[in-house]
């Protein structure tokens, strides 16, 4: 059996997350369907893993997943193979065979997740399902400092949601910044970290906002690490703004000044 990994692109707006459910079209049921095609197996029998889940809505650049595949076909073969089979809302950017030691999940070091916020008075209706939306005025020194608190390894527990497995909600982030877009009119936000909670970059967006906004104080974040209370972030940015923009494994980001830890989801 030969291990591929493949990086693969994905408009999430149809799918009912990255997780296969019945009865459901997500991202891991259609690549595992067309990988099984592609090896021609009456009854499909090949497994595909991927780095981690994504929600119902949420969009990725770069989501990695790997599969062991009966035939050793050229990676241009398999990345043309599976191109002609998916529907126009995923792609595959790239395939790689790897050592049969290499895991999609247990081997990811960090990821990077971006957030795109419309800033019209209204939802602009050709950016609905690719932006979140906030109409309210955002002043960019206070967005800038809330981000700034975000760096480093604290608590998160009120910035995940109910419904989470995960046994430690402790996570390290190494960069949090944001920008301006004048011209889209969006905020733009980008997160890079050694794992994420359940829904836990859509929170923080939310508690950026309201301080950029004058809604909570600029120094509030430090007050929720304390409060371990996911009551008190409140808000819960809407999924269509939130992309995977990469995973990383060792080796991806060898100029980093911190050595990667292992992620949790």
């Amino acid at each position: 059996m030969i291990r591929y990994k493949v990086t693969l692109a994905y408009d999430g707006t149809l799918f009912s997350g990255f997780e296969r459910q019945p009865q459901q079209r997500t991202i891991e049921g259609v690549i595992t369907q067309k990988v099984n095609i592609m090896a021609k197996n009456p009854h499909p029998s090949i497994v595909v893993y991927g780095s981690g889940r994504t929600d119902a809505g949420v969009h990725a650049l770069a989501q990695v997943v790997h599969f062991d595949f009966p035939f050793d076909l050229p990676v241009e073969a398999v990345y043309r193979g599976l191109n002609s089979l998916l529907p126009l809302d995923m792609e595959i950017v790239k395939v790689e065979k790897v050592s049969n030691q290499f895991h999609a999940r247990y081997d990811v070091s960090g990821k990077r997740y971006f957030y795109r916020l419309d800033l019209g008075e209204f939802q602009n209706p050709f950016k609905r399902h690719y932006t979140g939306h906030w109409r309210f005025p955002i002043d960019m020194n206070k967005v800038q400092a809330a981000l700034s608190d975000f760096v480093g390894e604290h608590d998160f527990s009120s910035f995940v949601a109910s419904g989470s497995t995960a046994r430690s909600n402790i996570r390290t982030i190494y960069e949090a910044k944001g920008k301006l877009d004048k011209n889209g009119n969006e905020l733009q936000l980008e997160f890079y970290g050694n794992g994420f909670l359940y829904n836990m970059v859509r929170i923080m967006v939310g508690v950026v906002v309201e301080i950029g906004s004058g809604r909570r104080p600029v120094d509030d974040i430090p007050r929720l690490y304390t409060a371990k209370d996911r009551t008190q972030a409140r808000l819960t940015m809407p999924a269509s703004g939130l992309y995977l923009k990469k995973v990383y494994y060792e080796g991806d980001d060898p100029d980093h000044p911190t050595k990667l830890a292992k992620t949790h989801r």
